[in-house]
């Protein structure tokens, strides 16, 4: 009973999606046409994301950076920026989960060793946030735009032209936010690095073969999706180059997460033969785009909400922006966000503080991008 409220606890949007998926299947009976709901260019293209980024993590090339970073920081404000700057732009590429499961650890650690503990609610409440909306910046930044890059064919102009404002506008409010932490010192004693023992561990040959693979598998995805060639080139490029290099890299994929995806691409697809559904979502979403991602996300995160509204508008920019700004507010609003709730409560850090400082920060940046996005639309 354990395990399962567990598993539960951990996987709470994969076990809603199967779910959702299941019911939906009384209103539409399975049949060979929900082969058709599935888009199988997105699910390749994270599948080979994911390996790529647990690859590079697993030799800890970005802990390394991180830890040579903050081997420089004299004071909490330093800390801070250092750590928001590495979230908001290594998100970017590396996925906003990955940036926290790297990146906040080493924050907390940092805190501690320096006598910062009374920092870490706002540190990491303004990391986890620039997490977030810096990997809204980019196609590979996050699963919702993964996802919505590869079903509308979207170019990467109007993505960065669409997206870009509000990415400047946060990044600029989390700076600024950063300097209302005080100037205090921080003394820190460096540590051997994780890095240093896994090159000791492998040899430098293997680690920089290993390097190599997967920085060649980043640049084939890339190409992948930006259309250079089929998605299915890289997918096979990566399983054959993984499988013969670094196996256990499979093992670190998060596989929930594609059989989420897989999971709302059949409600989804059930909810469009629906007809009286259908029309009221296409009603109801259709020139409400940006709205309905900000408030779908609040409830079911922006992750479901790219997949499940994207069925019924063909308006995807103005969805990319909802989704991604959706991702501010409650702390389900974006599952990246819980990465670090995890990390605080192992801390033993007050839940109901981090949840009401986390959230105030989050309603400011969320309302401050709502504002921008009323300018530009009067505009």
């Amino acid at each position: 009973m354990k395990r399962v409220l567990h598993f539960l606890k951990e996987e709470t949007v994969l076990v809603i999606s199967f779910l959702l998926a299941v019911m939906s299947m009384f209103f539409v009976a399975p049949s060979a046409a929900y082969l058709d709901y599935v888009d199988y260019r997105t699910i390749s293209l994270l599948f080979c994301l994911m390996c790529v980024v647990a690859g590079l993590n697993g030799l800890g090339i970005f802990r390394r950076l991180a830890g040579m970073l903050l081997k420089r920081v004299k004071s909490i404000r330093a800390l801070c920026l250092t750590g928001v700057l590495l979230c908001y732009f290594s998100s970017m590429i590396i996925t906003n989960d990955v940036a926290l499961i790297t990146f906040v650890p080493l924050t907390l650690i940092t805190l501690k060793m320096s006598g910062g503990e009374k920092f870490i609610i706002s540190v990491v409440t303004l990391e986890t946030i620039a997490a977030n909306l810096g990997s809204m910046v980019t196609p590979i930044g996050n699963p919702q735009n993964v996802y919505l890059f590869s079903a509308f064919e979207m170019q990467l102009g109007p993505f960065l032209i669409a997206i870009l404002p509000y990415a400047a506008l946060s990044l600029a409010v989390l700076v600024g936010a950063c300097f209302l932490l005080p100037k205090a010192s921080v003394f820190l004693q460096p540590k051997a690095h994780e890095t240093v023992s896994v090159l000791e561990k492998m040899g430098k040959k293997r680690f920089g073969i290993q390097t190599s693979v997967y920085l060649v598998l980043l640049i084939l995805a890339l190409l992948a999706v930006f259309r250079v060639f089929p998605y299915w080139i890289a997918l096979i490029a990566t399983v054959a180059l993984v499988l013969v290099s670094d196996r256990h890299t499979l093992l670190r994929v998060d596989y929930s997460l594609l059989f989420t995806f897989v999971f709302l691409f059949v409600f989804i697809g059930n909810l469009g033969n629906i007809e009286a559904i259908g029309a009221f979502l296409h009603d109801t979403v259709g020139g409400d785009e940006v709205i309905a991602g900000v408030l779908c996300s609040q409830v079911f995160s922006n992750v479901p909400a790219a997949v499940l509204l994207s069925g019924f508008t063909q308006d995807a920019y103005a969805l990319l922006i909802g989704v991604n700004l959706g991702g501010l507010g409650t702390l389900i609003a974006s599952m990246a966000s819980l990465i670090s709730f995890r990390f605080l409560v192992r801390e033993k850090t007050s839940a109901g503080k981090y949840l009401l400082v986390f959230t105030a920060y989050n309603v400011v940046l969320l309302a401050v991008n709502l504002g921008l996005w009323l300018l530009i639309g009067a505009l």
